[in-house]
C-alpha cells in the first residue's frame, strides 16, 4: 500500500512539474546581476538581489471564501510557475498572504499593512467591488499596484489598478444583448446582493433593458451578503413570470438561492435565468443539479477547448486535486502575476510608476481564455462567452463574441 501511495504521489508530482515547465514557456531566464537592485528598485520596496516580495489579499474566510479561494490558488500557481522559470528579473517571488475575511474595513487595513509595513512590490487581491473600493484610496495614497481579477460594474479607472476581469460593456451589456435575441426576452427580474457591484450593475442593466432593448424590468430586489432566505422573492417571481431572471447573487448566498429555486419548481424547463455572478467555484457548492440549464455570462469557463486552457487545467488539478474546479475569476486571477511579470520586464524595473506606464499594450497569447491585451485604461480586451450549466457542474459554451474593447465609462450608462 505504501509503495502504491508513493508511486501515485510521484506521478502527481511529476505531472505538476511538467505542467509548470510547459505552461507559458518563455525564453532563457533573466539573471538578477543584469538588473542591479539599486536600478530596479528606487522606491524602497521589498526587493533584494535574490527575491521580490508580493502581497496576496483575498477572503480566505467568511461568506466570500466560496468565491475567492480559487483566486488564491490560481495566483499561487502562477507564482510557482514563474519561480520555476527563474522568477522576475532573476528574482524569486515571495508571497505575504493576508485574509480580508469578507470584511471591507479589514481589506483596507490589510492593504495598508502590505504596502506600508511589508513594502510589497505589488498586490494580487480583492473580489467584491466593496473590497476594491475600500482599498483603492490606500493604493493610490501609498502608490501601490493592485491586480484585481473580478468582473465588475466599471465606472472606474486608476493608475494603481490593473483590472484583469471584464467590465460592464464586456459582460452585462453584451450578455443582455445575447439573451434578448436568443430568447426573445422582454421582461426581466433583477436580483442582487446588497452592495455596490450588484446595485450598480443592475442600474446599468436596467438602462440597457429599457433604453436599448425596449424591455421592462418587472422587479428589482437586493439581499444582504450571506442571506439564505429567498422564499418571499421566489413567490414574487412566480407572480411576475419574467422572461428572464437576471441574478447577481454572490458568495455563499448562491447555494441557498439556487436550491430554493429548484425546490419551488423554478427550473430551466420553465424559466430562463442569466447570471453574471455564478462560476464553477460557486457551482461546486451549489450542486450542478440545482441550476442545470441556467446561463452564466463570463469570459472564461473551465470547459474551454484550447491548448492554453488544457495546460492550465492540467496544472491546476495537478496542484490542487483532480476534483478542483476553475471559474472565471480564478482564471482572471491567474493572469495577474503573468501580466505583472511582463510589465516589470518591459519596464526593467519594479517601480510602480514605471509598471503603470509599461502595462498598456502588453499581450498575453498564452492566457487560458485565449488571448488578452492590456488597454491604456488598464482593463483587458476580452471576449464574452455564454455558458449553459450541466449536471456535472461544468458549462457548455453556447456563444462566443469577438474581442471586446474595454470601455469602463460607457456613454448613457453612468
Amino acid at each position: 500500500m505504501k509503495i502504491k501511495t508513493y508511486i501515485k504521489s510521484s506521478v502527481r508530482h511529476l505531472t505538476a512539474v511538467l505542467c509548470i515547465l510547459t505552461v507559458l514557456a518563455a525564453g532563457p531566464p533573466v539573471r538578477a546581476s543584469e538588473f542591479p537592485t539599486s536600478k530596479v528598485n528606487t522606491t524602497g520596496m521589498a526587493v533584494t538581489d535574490d527575491t521580490v516580495t508580493v502581497g496576496q489579499l483575498h477572503s480566505a474566510t467568511g461568506t466570500m471564501a466560496i468565491s475567492e479561494t480559487g483566486s488564491i490558488q490560481a495566483e499561487q500557481l502562477a507564482i510557482e510557475q514563474i519561480n520555476a522559470m527563474g522568477g522576475v528579473l532573476g528574482r524569486k517571488i515571495k508571497i505575504i498572504v493576508e485574509d480580508g475575511a469578507s470584511d471591507w474595513p479589514t481589506f483596507a487595513e490589510k492593504a495598508r499593512k502590505l504596502l506600508v509595513n511589508d513594502k510589497v512590490a505589488t498586490v494580487f487581491g480583492c473580489w467584491t467591488s466593496a473590497s476594491r473600493k475600500a482599498v483603492l484610496p490606500v493604493f493610490e495614497k501609498e502608490n501601490g499596484m493592485l491586480y484585481y481579477p473580478t468582473f465588475y460594474e466599471g465606472l472606474e479607472q486608476s493608475k494603481n489598478v490593473i483590472y484583469t476581469g471584464q467590465e460592464a460593456t464586456q459582460q452585462i451589456i453584451a450578455g443582455l444583448d445575447w439573451i434578448a435575441k436568443e430568447k426573445k426576452a422582454k421582461t426581466f427580474y433583477l436580483i442582487g446582493s446588497d452592495y455596490i457591484w450588484p446595485r450598480t450593475s443592475s442600474k446599468i442593466a436596467r438602462k440597457h433593458i429599457e433604453n436599448v432593448l425596449k424591455g421592462t424590468v418587472v422587479g428589482e430586489e437586493y439581499y444582504a451578503l450571506g442571506s439564505t432566505s429567498f422564499g418571499s422573492l421566489i413567490n414574487k417571481i412566480k407572480l411576475k413570470k419574467p422572461d428572464v431572471i437576471y441574478a447577481i447573487i454572490v458568495g455563499g448566498s448562491n447555494v441557498a438561492f439556487y436550491k430554493q429555486l429548484k425546490a419551488a419548481g423554478i427550473t430551466s424547463e420553465k424559466q430562463t435565468l442569466l447570471t453574471i455572478s455564478t462560476t464553477e467555484d460557486e457551482v461546486l457548492g451549489i450542486g450542478g443539479e440545482n441550476l442545470v440549464g441556467f446561463y452564466s455570462a463570463m469570459k472564461y469557463f473551465q470547459s474551454l477547448d484550447n491548448p492554453n486552457n488544457q495546460k492550465f487545467v492540467e496544472a491546476f488539478k495537478a496542484k490542487y486535486g483532480k476534483n478542483a474546479v476553475i471559474g472565471d475569476v480564478t482564471q482572471a486571477a491567474y493572469l495577474g502575476p503573468w501580466l505583472w511579470k511582463a510589465a516589470v520586464e518591459k519596464a526593467g524595473s519594479f517601480d510602480v510608476d514605471k509598471i503603470a506606464v509599461s502595462s498598456p499594450d502588453i499581450e498575453l497569447t498564452t492566457a487560458p481564455e485565449g488571448y488578452v491585451k492590456v488597454h491604456p485604461n488598464h482593463h483587458l480586451w476580452s471576449k464574452l462567452r455564454i455558458g449553459k450549466w450541466k449536471l456535472d457542474g461544468q458549462a457548455e459554451v453556447m456563444y462566443e463574441s469577438k474581442l471586446i474593447e474595454p470601455d469602463p465609462f460607457p456613454k448613457g450608462y453612468q
